[in-house]
């Protein structure tokens, strides 16, 4: 018999649902995914490390656990929440159940709660934070869950020492400033004959150098990109007009504020596969896929420094910038997906001019 779960969010409201997955009690800051696959990538996604993920999709798990589309190795997030888990997946490749996957990995889930009403809450009202609880909620219980915050996300998801990936003929040397990156990131790159060093997202300027890289790649991460001054300190030191520097996600908010641009959170995110995307020059549209809470604020991009490169066609919120006088250039969105993996080529004939232009 299923055990029931109470979902409280920091507001008052309360959702009863059901357990699967693991039993427990977790408090962690709701957010919600639109995307209609997607889910093995988002349940590794370090992007989602401590978040309680809802997926607004109302069936989950049904072509069953597949380890090669894991983007990392752990569970990130610290709850997932669907309306109907599929205990039947069909797929050649499957590795079993998702209910029995996140038995296996301890993350708590819980099921057949309307998902619709607590997304509609969300996009009212902004991310909240929210405790899943095998008890009805207590008299004080809101107050408490609105003080939750996640502690340093990116120390907990970053390599603790520098790791090598080897490529089969290498043409490049990259350094990654891994502050939770995703394997795709990395599988694009090495692809490209580029052998990678992956390095923790702290670590200094003399560190990373010290390989010769021919270029420089900024991860994608979690949390507040303001929660970072050491590192956005070693950006600041570590850029240099002859080095190309790709910066993702976090990486790309990283290295706005680096530049003394800002950033700031948005309401609810963008999470999903289907967030449409303007290039600002050409004028074309490319959908893509997304994770993340925060932007870089575009008012405050100096056009003597940089340009917006790319925005959000639903809000118009800051996508990708590109860095004037050097070959530099960030986005918002994940690259490692068909329709966006031109921008690691830019990144490969960035590497090329810059290296072969100093022989």
């Amino acid at each position: 018999m299923s055990k029931p779960a109470y979902l409280i969010l920091e507001n008052g409201a309360t959702f009863t649902g059901e357990y699967f997955g693991a039993i427990g009690e977790v408090t962690g800051e709701l957010v919600f995914t639109t995307g209609v696959i997607g889910y093995l990538e988002t349940l590794t996604d370090p992007n989602y490390y401590g978040q309680i993920v809802l997926h607004t999709f109302p069936l989950v798990g049904n072509y069953g656990i597949i380890p090669e589309d894991f983007e990392s190795d752990s569970v990130q997030p610290a709850a997932y929440i669907v309306k109907h888990p599929c205990p039947d997946p069909s797929n050649f490749r499957s590795k079993g159940t998702l209910e029995a996957f996140m038995h296996e990995r301890g993350l708590v889930g819980v099921c057949h709660i309307d998902t619709r009403a607590l997304t509609r809450i969300i996009r009212e009202h902004g991310v909240m934070n929210c405790r899943i609880t095998a008890t009805p909620p207590a008299a004080n219980e809101a107050a408490a869950i609105k003080t939750y915050r996640i502690a340093k996300p990116v120390e907990q998801v970053s390599p603790k020492e520098r790791v090598f990936f080897s490529a089969a003929s290498p043409r490049f040397r990259v350094a990654i400033l891994d502050f939770g990156c995703r394997e795709s990131i990395r599988r694009a790159l090495v692809n490209r004959g580029c052998e990678l060093w992956a390095f923790p997202g702290n670590s200094t300027p003399e560190e990373i150098l010290s390989v010769e890289p021919d270029g420089i790649v900024l991860s994608n991460g979690p949390g507040d990109p303001a929660d970072n001054p050491e590192i956005v300190d070693n950006l600041q030191a570590l850029i240099n007009p002859a080095l190309p520097v790709f910066g993702i996600g976090l990486g790309h908010q990283l290295l706005a504020l680096a530049h003394g641009f800002a950033t700031n959170k948005l309401k609810y995110g963008h999470r999903g596969l289907n967030q449409p995307v303007r290039d600002k020059t050409s004028r074309r549209i490319i959908i893509t896929s997304q994770n993340h809470g925060y932007v870089v604020n575009s008012d405050t991009i100096d056009g003597n420094t940089a340009e917006e490169w790319f925005v959000n066609v639903n809000d118009g919120t800051c996508e990708g910038i590109r860095y004037k006088g050097m070959p530099s250039f960030s986005v918002q969105f994940n690259p490692a997906t068909s329709n966006c993996e031109f921008l690691f080529d830019r990144f490969i004939r960035n590497m090329e001019v810059t290296k072969y232009a100093a022989r």
